[in-house]
């Protein structure tokens, strides 16, 4: 008897069990099947996938700073990529300067500050006690002057739209005043006895006539930049070989600047490198002038005066002088041979050109950029 209870107490209990699942299953799929659920359903994966297409986009632009980076690495490295732009702004080339200590520094600096006061060939610039220090040590007035020395050729060869001034004609001039024991010092710069510190037969007016017809040169060329490095190095190296004359004579006025090069059209291998240095300048790509000693095709050495450029990081060799051959007896050069020296590394240009690092003959040693060890191709 109290089995068959049990049994059908056990049937009842499935089936109120299976009823409760039916009922549920119902009501669960009903509320599921409905707006407000099936919104709150779509609302919740909206934000799902959205936080997921943040983090998504975080991910990518993070890959696309180390991509940046890790290209720039591989170019600053390859000398091939000639496709590589550059802003094209007019920099200060301060090469040499970061190489002066303080004290030439501070020449330089003056320098820059009066260069519109300069263009007089008159004007004094003053330091008074500045130097002090230096001028109360044994031997100071000595070592002030290789300072100025220094300061002035720097401030020449890192601005060569400076064409004008005579540094044979400028003076550095140091009084000593004594009162009492008290020592100090004046120091100034001027044309000494000179009537002028500037070259023969310049003037202020003079100055900026040529400036101008320099400007109008540098405008025009500028005007075909394209804004690629290598295509515009190309560009002004080209229109300097095919534009200049190098002078043989050493006669011509203005042959060693820069607007004996752009404007007369005739020039030395200074005028050269001083020309491309003062193009660089205005397209914002970096280079310097290099000074010291090559040899000729007879075989002769002699003193000479060309360029580093830099593309990607990376530093090559021009000499727009020697790409520029003086052909006897007129006829065509080989376009091949206006290339020789275009953007070479050391191994090629260290056969017949040999960096000084001084530009005057006991003057400051120069360190240059490290060159690459192989020409850009």
């Amino acid at each position: 008897m109290k089995s068959r209870i049990t049994t059908f107490f056990m049937i009842i209990l499935m089936f109120f069990i299976i009823a409760a699942i039916v009922i549920f299953s119902l009501i669960f799929l009903g509320e599921f099947s409905g707006t407000d659920v099936g919104n709150q359903i779509d609302e919740f994966v909206s934000k799902v996938t959205s936080l997921g297409k943040d983090e998504s986009n975080e991910n990518v632009q993070s890959a696309g700073v180390i991509e940046t980076q890790v290209n720039e690495l591989e170019t600053a490295g390859n000398g091939n990529a000639k496709d590589n732009n550059y802003e094209g702004v007019e920099i200060s080339n301060k090469y040499f300067y970061e190489q002066l200590n303080e004290t030439s520094k501070t020449f330089y600096r003056a320098f820059e500050q009066n260069k519109e006061n300069m263009k007089s060939g008159t004007y004094q610039i003053e330091f008074g006690n500045t130097f002090y220090d230096v001028l109360s040590k044994p031997n100071g007035d000595s070592d002030l002057g290789d300072y100025y020395q220094s300061a002035v050729e720097t401030y020449l060869y890192d601005n060569p739209d400076i064409f004008y001034l005579d540094v044979n004609k400028m003076y550095l001039n140091i009084e000593t005043i004594t009162k009492g024991r008290k020592v100090s010092y004046n120091v100034f710069i001027n044309s000494g006895n000179e009537n002028s510190y500037l070259e023969d037969g310049y003037t202020y007016e003079i100055i900026n006539q040529k400036s101008a017809q320099i400007q109008n040169v540098v405008d025009t060329l500028l005007m075909r930049k394209t804004g690629n490095v290598y295509n515009d190095i190309k560009m002004i190296h080209d229109y300097i070989i095919e534009n200049v004359e190098y002078d043989s004579t050493i006669s011509e006025q203005d042959i060693y600047n820069i607007y004996g090069t752009l404007v007369n059209g005739k020039a030395v291998c200074e005028g050269y490198a001083k020309s491309f240095q003062y193009f660089m300048n205005k397209l914002g790509i970096p280079s310097v002038i290099v000074i010291g000693e090559a040899t000729n095709s007879s075989g002769d050495t002699e003193n000479h005066a060309w360029n580093y450029v830099q593309i990607n990081n990376v530093w090559y060799a021009i000499d727009t002088t020697w790409d520029d051959p003086v052909v006897v007896g007129g006829g065509r050069v080989r376009e091949e041979s206006k290339y020789r020296y275009f953007l070479k590394g050391e191994n090629t240009l260290n056969e017949d050109h040999f960096p000084s690092g001084q530009f005057t003959q006991g003057g400051q040693v120069y360190t240059y950029p490290d060159l690459s060890l192989y020409d850009y191709e």
